[in-house]
């Protein structure tokens, strides 16, 4: 028992002075003087969420806010509504769009997607063994490949969204080989890079960020939860993020923050939450002190995740303190 103590004690000793390592290499590797480049993830299903005139949010956020790098997921429900039958009238109207205004898309695909539930099956799915689905997904990734590859605006492909973070989202289980095999048949269609996700505070990151060519974290600093309410990360300092990758040798040129909380942690879903609680997770002064934290990881893009809701705000709400604020950062 005495020396299963002393080899439990060298155990944590090793790993402290590992993360005090890993630390201090990343501070050392990072450059004060950097300056992120900023994005939005764009979501045409939660803007219609919010009751709003999606082309309308989009276009503002194009003209408006003037932003140049956006995520735009392919939701399965909304490309392949009937089986067989495609519509790709609102992506190419997306991509068409950005192209007007010299912006850069990273476009997503596969079955889990960015928004909840992660995954947005059709209807039609539900009476598909596991086996049929597979060979759908991989049609979907395949058809949505071939359609954009040839537009310059596409920057890069993201496959899957926090592929193996199971316990959030609706969505069946993907085992590695089977994301390995979207990677593969990414990679034979195009030849432009490939970026992976995964949660900044319930993962370690791998496997994901050694599968992809670029890897993206979400990174979120107020959340809530039913057992012990509203939580801020306090005590995650940029550096976290940073060691996270000079860990698994991710240099800071491939890593993003995919994914930077700039809407509310909505405790009822965002039309049932009244607005005095949504500030308690986000408003300009917040919108701000996460931008200035993503910019701290010293990671090269940070894409803010809430364009959405900072329109229903402004035009809605009547309170356009979080879309101004977030203008300074394009």
């Amino acid at each position: 028992m005495f020396v299963l103590k002393i080899i439990l004690l060298i155990i944590l000793v090793l790993f402290v002075v590992g993360l005090i390592v890993m630390f201090v290499l990343a501070r050392l590797s990072h450059n004060p003087n950097r300056q992120a480049v900023y994005g939005v993830t764009f979501s045409k299903s939660f803007a219609e969420h919010l009751q709003l005139d999606w082309k309308k949010v989009y276009t503002e956020m194009l003209d408006d806010l003037e932003v140049k790098y956006i995520r735009i997921p392919t939701y399965w429900d909304n490309v392949e509504p009937e089986q067989g039958k495609y519509n790709w009238d609102d992506i190419d109207w997306q991509i068409d769009e950005a192209e007007k205004r010299e912006a850069r898309v990273v476009l997503v695909v596969g079955r889990r997607q960015p928004r909840w539930p992660e995954c947005h099956d059709p209807a039609w799915v539900e009476k598909l063994s596991h086996e049929q689905a597979r060979a759908k997904i991989l049609k979907n990734i395949e058809l949505v490949v071939k359609r954009y590859k040839d537009r310059d605006v596409i920057e890069m492909w993201q496959v899957e969204n926090e592929a193996f973070l199971d316990f959030f989202g609706e969505c069946p289980k993907i085992k590695r080989k089977e994301l390995q095999e979207e990677i593969n048949q990414v990679k034979a269609l195009d030849k432009r890079k490939i970026l992976l996700t995964d949660s900044g505070e319930l993962s370690t990151w791998y496997p994901l960020i050694k599968m992809g060519d670029l890897f993206g974290t979400t990174l979120y600093r107020t959340t809530y939860n039913k057992y012990i309410g509203y939580w801020k990360y306090f005590f995650v300092p940029p550096g976290f993020y940073r060691a996270k990758a000079y860990f698994w040798g991710k240099p800071q040129d491939a890593t993003y923050v995919a994914e930077l909380q700039a809407e509310p942690w909505f405790t009822d879903g965002p039309l049932n939450t009244p607005v005095s609680e949504h500030y308690k997770t986000m408003n300009a002064q917040q919108l701000i002190e996460n931008a200035e934290y993503a910019n701290d990881t010293g990671f090269a893009r940070a894409y803010f995740w809430g364009i959405e809701w900072w329109f229903w705000l402004k035009t809605i709400q009547g309170d356009d303190s979080v879309w101004e604020a977030a203008k300074t950062y394009f």
